[in-house]
């Protein structure tokens, strides 16, 4: 790799630092290119990514970055998951490492918040923007519904006495 490849590597990885909700750095040491590619997919699907980077490299990237306090994780196998959705990359990475221990989770960082991997592990347990999205919908849509309901329910009692005294009448 020569010099206007590594700055131009540098520069990828200081947007990268920069833009992503959650940055997840793990040891991936002894893990077949299939199971690399498994964890690729399942990150892509999650709307994140996957990187290997050199450590020097991406300790230069990080240089006045939100997400410096990653450095310290960067030594060995390490590879970088990240995503701008604030609990995907940690999901992932999470899940994949309960199923596969060749993955180990070092740490990571969300925003300037350093994290360990307890940490990495409680913001896998958070719902993900999609499901809070829902959450929200849902809370707002139930009392529209408990309106209509409150609203009809008069007419389907009288209806309903109606009903009653119109059978004892006959």
């Amino acid at each position: 790799m020569d010099r206007a490849q590594k700055e131009q590597l540098v520069e990828d990885l200081g947007q990268v630092f920069e833009s992503s909700g959650v940055v997840v750095v793990a040891r991936y040491e002894g893990m077949t290119v299939a199971e690399m590619q498994e964890l690729r997919a399942n990150m892509r699907e999650a709307g994140g990514s996957v990187r290997v980077a050199k450590n020097k490299l991406a300790k230069i990237a990080l240089e006045g970055k939100p997400c410096a306090s990653i450095a310290e994780y960067l030594s060995g196998m390490t590879v970088l998951a990240y995503s701008e959705d604030p609990v995907a990359a940690a999901k992932v990475v999470d899940k994949y490492a309960k199923d596969n221990e060749k993955l180990v989770v070092l740490g990571g960082a969300m925003g300037d918040q350093a994290l360990d991997p307890a940490g990495v592990k409680a913001v896998a347990g958070m719902p993900s923007r999609e499901e809070l999205i829902a959450s929200i919908v849902g809370c707002i849509g139930a009392p529209a519904s408990n309106i209509a309901g409150a609203i009809g329910a008069p007419a389907s009692n009288i209806a309903s006495i109606l009903s009653t005294i119109e059978e004892k009448a006959a």
